[in-house]
């Protein structure tokens, strides 16, 4: 496939879907004079850790990564300028979940936890009863908002669950699982390097090891795919064979909402031999300068690491195929909005390989979002830029539920909502600002039409930002701050004032 400007497959989207009149996906349950909680869809929310939207060829990358996700992008809305809330797993999962930014969530540092004063302020609360409320997630960070909306869920599964082995311990406090997982699985038993306890970490590593070796894979040409750096390790097949199950489960419980967070494509990237290998065909886009606040890692390491990620995104690609398929023949797609989305992307550029970084570039915060309606048939594309924080008050207004007022996202365009050409939609970084303080060391992203500024603050001696056009320049190469002074002092003004009534109730600003 060649290379092409985000205005040419914009273009070719537009043309290629055909234009689908948001009335004729208006939610029909909520006109049938039937039994409200009968009415009522179900709702199945697919989390992919850590995919970037610019690695998919849904959305016009070079390789073929994405055949399957592209077929069901034929039976739902897609969105083709979504980005995500925060470029980590705790602020991005948070904005999605509480439909906020990271400046009002606040959970935007590592295993940073959702405000006190808010944790009543999430999607399983917001869709209350009869919903039947389920929660999964492979990555521990998202389990911590777990044992904070526990009020609003009817079920939590464990992160180790549909794993060939684990060996997580603060499942065993279901009570406060954020406290069993911080004081056991990050503090004493993380395996990083060094562990996180020297003693303790230490003897669960070579209990891990002897474990693992005895639980070797013929379809892993290495080790077993892995949950970072907790004892999770798991065949993507097996994982995804529970998250059928656990639908099938859901579907005797009357109206559920299933939030289901996969760790893949999330590093390590460990493909199957089926797919190891699949893209060694030598290319890589052009090289992009290193950023002064990137790693430095130069570009012949990255793209080897980029060949790594894409053959990962195509076996995930292989595995939600065959999961589609199920949920097709077991009726799903008739009663259910399926939703399909990521928390974050990857960086494998300007010196970065990962997340944890202070840039806020693309790869980083354009994320994958499809939603599927009850029955729908027809593809529907949505050009203008939309944000992980409207997801929430989308799915309360398909089930008919009011939409809350300290919710900060809007009805995404197509299933209630319109193309709004003069909003600001925000990214955040802010992991080593703290949580209770104003934001004064943070990166922030503004998406306003097709422009985008970035924000560094309190990383050197003075402020800076960056300033590019996105339908032009889709890599962000030309940097039109210094020679668009007008344009950029709208957008600085802006963003600037943002800050500062965020920051408000927070002390100095």
């Amino acid at each position: 496939m060649p290379d092409l400007t985000r205005r040419d497959f914009l273009k070719l989207a537009s043309v290629a879907s055909g234009a689908v009149a948001a009335a004729n996906l208006a939610p029909r349950w909520l006109k049938r004079g039937v039994d409200a909680a009968a009415a009522l869809p179900n709702v199945i929310v697919l989390v992919f850790d850590a995919m970037s939207a610019r690695n998919l060829s849904l959305y016009g990358y070079h390789r073929s990564t994405s055949p399957n996700f592209e077929k069901f992008a034929q039976r739902a809305t897609v969105y083709h300028a979504h980005h995500a809330g925060g470029n980590f797993t705790t602020p991005g999962t948070a904005s999605l979940l509480t439909g906020t930014y990271p400046w009002t969530h606040r959970a935007f540092d590592i295993a940073g936890l959702v405000e006190r004063d808010r944790v009543d302020h999430n999607v399983f609360q917001g869709l209350g009863e009869p919903y039947h409320c389920l929660a999964f997630s492979q990555n521990l960070l998202a389990n911590y908002f777990f044992g904070q909306f526990k009020q609003g869920l009817a079920t939590i599964l464990p992160p180790g669950s549909f794993s060939r082995l684990e060996q997580v311990s603060g499942d065993h406090f279901p009570r406060d699982l954020d406290s069993g997982y911080r004081s056991y699985d990050n503090f004493l038993f993380q395996d990083g390097v060094p562990p996180a306890s020297l003693v303790f970490g230490l003897a669960d590593r070579v209990r891990l090891r002897y474990r693992e070796v005895r639980t070797l894979s013929n379809e892993y040409p290495g080790s077993l795919p892995r949950a970072g750096d907790h004892p999770i390790l798991f065949e993507l097949s097996e994982v995804f064979d529970g998250l059928r199950a656990t639908i099938q489960a859901l579907r005797r419980n009357g109206p559920h909402l299933a939030y289901l967070h996969i760790w893949a494509p999330h590093a390590p990237y460990r493909a199957t031999k089926h797919f190891a290998n699949q893209f060694a065909d030598k290319w890589g886009p052009e090289p992009k300068p290193l950023h002064r606040f990137g790693d430095g890692i130069p570009y012949s390491k990255l793209n080897p690491r980029r060949q790594n990620y894409d053959e990962y995104i195509a076996n995930v690609d292989d595995e939600f195929g065959r999961l589609v398929g199920s949920l097709e023949a077991d009726g799903v797609f008739a009663d259910s909005c399926v939703v399909v989305t990521s928390d974050h992307g990857e960086s494998l550029e300007r010196g970065v390989d990962g997340h944890v970084t202070k840039l806020l570039y693309e790869p980083l915060c354009h994320i994958p979002l499809m939603i599927s309606l009850p029955d729908q048939a027809t593809r529907q594309d949505v050009l203008a830029p939309t944000n992980s924080v409207d997801v929430l008050p989308t799915l309360m207004h398909l089930a008919g539920r009011e939409i809350p007022a300290w919710c900060e996202g809007a009805l995404l365009p197509g299933l209630g909502g319109q193309e709004d050409p003069g909003r600001s939609t925000f990214t955040v970084e802010a992991k080593t600002n703290a949580a209770f303080a104003p934001l004064t060391k943070a990166t922030i992203a503004m998406i306003k039409g097709s422009r985008k500024m970035i924000y560094y603050t309190g990383y050197e001696p003075e402020d800076s930002f960056e300033l590019y056009d996105l339908e032009s320049d889709m890599q962000e190469l030309n940097d039109l701050y210094p020679g668009r002074p007008a344009f950029a002092a709208a957008m600085r003004e802006e963003l600037l004032e943002k800050l500062a009534s965020v920051n408000a109730g927070y002390g100095r600003s």
